[in-house]
């Protein structure tokens, strides 16, 4: 398992080898990159501000992580994600994760990003068009991770 929070920003090629390298007999790889977006409806962004607290943050995504790990059984994680400002269409965030079989990979991976944007304690400035303003969570982003707690998925 590999948890970074950074502001550097990260090639996917090399973090995925990094995770085969840890997990040697795994029979799938899922990866997801999140890009910081260039519109938000109607509006033109053209930067993303993020700002954590370290000890927080990474507590809670240590728990996330741990929380697919029971639910799934997986080979490895990598989870990064990016903070500081980061201009439109830059990578914010990846997700990576090895498993023994495909569903438990894909699942996880999903799992990971769901309570990534709903639980993990990051605060998200957009810098565009108009004035700078606070990015709220999304309702879509609340019940995609509900799902989770129902039971669905």
């Amino acid at each position: 398992m590999a948890i970074k929070v950074q502001q550097a920003d990260f090639e996917l090629g090399a973090e995925v080898a990094k995770l085969r390298a840890e997990a040697p007999g795994a029979g799938a790889v899922v990866a997801f990159v999140g890009l910081v977006r260039d519109m938000d409806g109607e509006r033109a962004i053209s930067a993303l501000e993020l700002e954590h607290y370290p000890e927080m943050t990474e507590h809670m995504l240590v728990g996330i992580v741990a929380e697919a790990n029971t639910r799934w059984e997986l080979a490895a994680v990598h989870l990064l994600h990016r903070v500081g400002r980061l201009e439109a269409q830059e990578q914010i965030v990846l997700v990576a994760v090895a498993s023994a079989h495909r569903h438990d990979a894909f699942a996880a991976c999903e799992f990971i990003m769901d309570y990534l944007k709903t639980r993990a304690p990051f605060w998200k400035k957009e810098h565009g068009s108009e004035a700078p303003d606070w990015v709220q969570q999304r309702s879509g982003d609340r019940a995609a991770a509900s799902r989770w707690e129902d039971g669905e998925a």
